[in-house]
């Protein structure tokens, strides 16, 4: 094994690395299916599952919390209100933006997708062992930091 430098990984965390990345894509596209399935979109169930823990916020808010362009959120918005799964409302303070909240068809969808993810979360990582799984999420928070302390990160 190579010592580990500040620009030359190791072979291991190469190899973690890629692992990570993979997983990460077949996660996506078995997510992306499954969603399908609700009706909506990942993004879709995505906006409803953020705003569900905040209602009234505004899509620039939005945007910040699921790391995307005001502009890419504004289609995803329109979209969604054409369908009946979010409204704007007016802010009396400013014109120009306005306050999102889950319509009850929304809701409706969010409960179908999040009952479908945490069925696909027990049938995958749900079934590593408890210990394991905090370790995961204590060296995914670990490695989250060190991304966060890049520039741009």
């Amino acid at each position: 094994m190579v010592p580990a430098s500040p620009d030359q990984p190791t072979d291991d965390a190469m190899r973690a690395w890629l692992r990570f990345l993979r997983l990460n894509q077949r996660i996506a596209r078995l997510a992306a299916r499954v969603m399908r399935t609700t009706g909506l979109s990942v993004p879709q169930f995505d906006l409803l599952s953020t705003l569900s823990e905040r209602e009234g916020v505004t899509q620039q808010d939005i945007a910040e919390r699921l790391y995307v362009t005001k502009g890419n959120i504004s289609g995803l918005i329109d979209r969604m209100a054409e369908a009946g799964l979010v409204e704007r409302r007016a802010l009396p303070q400013d014109r120009r933006s306005h306050a999102l909240y889950i319509t009850d068809a929304g809701r409706e969808a969010l409960a179908r997708g999040d009952a479908l993810q945490r069925q696909l979360i027990a049938q995958t990582l749900g079934q590593l062992p408890g210990a394991e799984i905090l370790a995961l999420y204590d060296i995914l928070g670990r490695w989250r930091d060190k991304v966060r302390e890049l520039p741009d990160g």
